[in-house]
């Protein structure tokens, strides 16, 4: 029995769910609000955050240690690339993406508009209206970010390389999280947004596509592959 404990707009347990998907490995997804401490699961994972992974009997938080995980347990599909080089920038951006990406970006914007747990994060909700400064910063920033996509999928066939791997499924993590709340420019960067079509085109990304949030609906583009 496989099991992935997540949280809806979570960009750490989309990475997940898209890496699952990729390697076709069956996993119930089960939403955890991990905030409550649940006692069964805190025997799973002490730390009770999300993503956690339960492989049989093997137990696996975390947005790094889960790709790393899942390619030494199940190697096919490689999700990291085979050549030295690309596989070290397939890491750089993972990390990129899940620190540099998530501060500057997801958290100033997505917080803005929905319960910072739905989206993984241990704050409980910010008291009062948006922060507009935040907001500004965030969207400000988004636009460096889609640049620099934009110009890795303009200058490879993939973020990181010639193969898709986890850089890919950790950009494309961020910005389904953000696109569903409709805080994506996509016309500031026509590569970026076609690099995003193709992945979002992926029958690995209908799950993420298919589900909605209780209380906070989806942007009217948010599930549509052209547009």
């Amino acid at each position: 029995m496989r099991e992935l404990f997540h949280q809806s707009l979570s960009p750490a347990c989309r990475i997940a769910r898209l890496a699952l998907a990729e390697k076709k490995l069956d996993a119930a997804a089960t939403i955890e609000r991990f905030w409550e401490r649940r006692p069964e699961f805190l025997v799973l994972n002490p730390a009770s955050r999300v993503p956690t992974l339960v492989d049989d009997r093997v137990v696996v938080s975390g947005a790094y240690h889960i790709p790393e995980y899942l390619e030494e347990t199940y190697p096919d599909p490689a999700l990291w690339p085979a050549a030295p080089e690309e596989r070290l920038e397939a890491r750089r951006l993972l990390d990129w993406f899940l620190t540099v990406f998530q501060a500057e970006v997801t958290e100033p914007l997505l917080m803005q508009k929905v319960n910072p747990r739905f989206c993984g994060f241990a704050q409980p909700p910010r008291p009062g209206g948006p922060d507009i400064n935040a907001i500004r910063g965030g969207m400000d920033a988004i636009r460096r970010h889609l640049d620099l996509i934009g110009h890795l999928s303009d200058s490879r066939r993939w973020l990181a390389g010639e193969t898709m791997s986890y850089a890919d499924l950790a950009a494309a993590a961020q910005l389904s999280c953000l696109d569903y709340v409709g805080d994506v420019p996509w016309s500031h960067n026509d590569q970026a947004k076609t690099w995003y079509m193709r992945i979002k085109s992926r029958p690995s990304f209908r799950p993420l596509l298919a589900e909605t949030v209780p209380g906070v609906p989806p942007a009217r583009h948010y599930a549509n592959l052209d547009f």
